[in-house]
């Protein structure tokens, strides 16, 4: 019994220091920290009365749990997001593990279920900005094409499944309901695949489904407006066609920017491409993330990656494609950096 002990006092005080890390240099919250910290002296001066026993109860080298490999951890991208939930969560364990074994007191288990929702809602404002940086490849769906909205869904599962890392819903010819049923259904798949969800336009829609957040184009509602309405833990990103479009969306407090259409594309018929110049221009003065739009394929990628851009939009050459798995893994391999 003193073995486990032993290990879950090193489980739950390696957590803590870790997530104290996250709410002391990344949230910067002297008050989080600080309940972290006095949680971590807490479970270390309540056994300390034990301490030569727990010492002498460690056997790490015949220990048959230390050559377990977690396949989930071997996968798992070292970010904040990440880093975070499996502390919270080895944490909870751990003290429930203390709880059972050792009488430590529950109401330091509760705690923590309380903390994590504030630490949670507090990196919300800044994970999905810090992850969005990370995003090269994004989807915008179009489901006029398909023959019905479960053919759609397939089509939106599978390129979620396959790696795209932005998803839209783009729906301008269809009633609002019909919209937000189809919002539910993706904010779901995506939530499945950790993939951020936009909705093109429609503000009201966004907040409804509870997407990541909202897409506008140089005509829609303002971003002030958007921003207002969807909060500051929303990402809103807007449609560029020229530089005085990016010089706008940066001022304004866009979290991203698209730059299109490249070429010329029936998705936006009668819009002028802006070609590679606007690309090169982007590359070399826009300070937020921007994702190139526009008729982009895999046999002109390497000329948008050429001219700057390390992230990309796209729309028929997934959505429409008869190989678009083939498609997805051509992107991604090319969007490194």
């Amino acid at each position: 019994m003193k073995r486990i002990i032993d290990a879950n006092i090193n489980r739950s005080t390696e957590a803590l220091r870790a997530l104290e890390e996250i709410t002391r240099f990344y949230l910067n919250s002297e008050e989080m920290s600080s309940k972290l910290k006095n949680m971590r002296h807490f479970i270390c001066d309540f056994f300390e009365f034990d301490y030569d026993n727990l010492i002498k109860s460690r056997d790490t080298l015949n220990d048959v749990g230390v050559g377990i490999k977690n396949p989930t951890k071997e996968n798992r991208k070292p970010d904040i997001e990440n880093t975070f939930k499996s502390n919270i969560k080895r944490l909870e364990q751990a003290l429930r593990v203390l709880s059972e074994y050792a009488n430590l007191p529950d109401n330091l288990r509760y705690e923590t279920y309380t903390l994590e929702k504030i630490i949670y809602e507090r990196l919300k404002m800044n994970i999905k900005k810090y992850l969005l940086d990370k995003r090269k490849l994004y989807l915008v769906t179009n489901s006029d094409k398909f023959n019905s909205d479960d053919e759609f869904l397939d089509r939106v599962a599978l390129a979620l499944k396959n790696g795209v890392d932005i998803i839209q819903l783009r729906e301008k010819n269809r009633p609002a309901k019909e919209i937000i049923e189809l919002g539910f259904k993706i904010r779901e798949l995506s939530s499945n695949f950790n993939t951020l969800f936009i909705v093109n336009d429609r503000v009201d829609v966004a907040k409804i489904v509870k997407a990541d957040g909202v897409h506008l184009g140089q005509d829609d509602i303002s971003f002030a407006s958007a921003r207002e309405i969807l909060g500051e833990e929303a990402i809103i990103g807007i449609s560029t066609h020229k530089p005085d479009d990016a010089i706008k969306a940066m001022a304004d407090g866009a979290d991203y920017i698209g730059v299109g259409p490249v070429f010329k594309t029936p998705t936006k018929p009668g819009r002028i491409p802006v070609g590679l110049e606007y690309v090169k221009w982007a590359n070399e003065n826009v300070n937020i993330p921007f994702f190139a739009i526009g008729s982009i394929e895999p046999d002109n990628i390497d000329d948008v990656i050429n001219a700057g851009a390390k992230r990309i939009a796209v729309v028929r050459a997934i959505m429409n494609s008869e190989n678009p798995v083939k498609n997805i893994e051509i992107f991604k391999s090319k969007l490194t950096f």
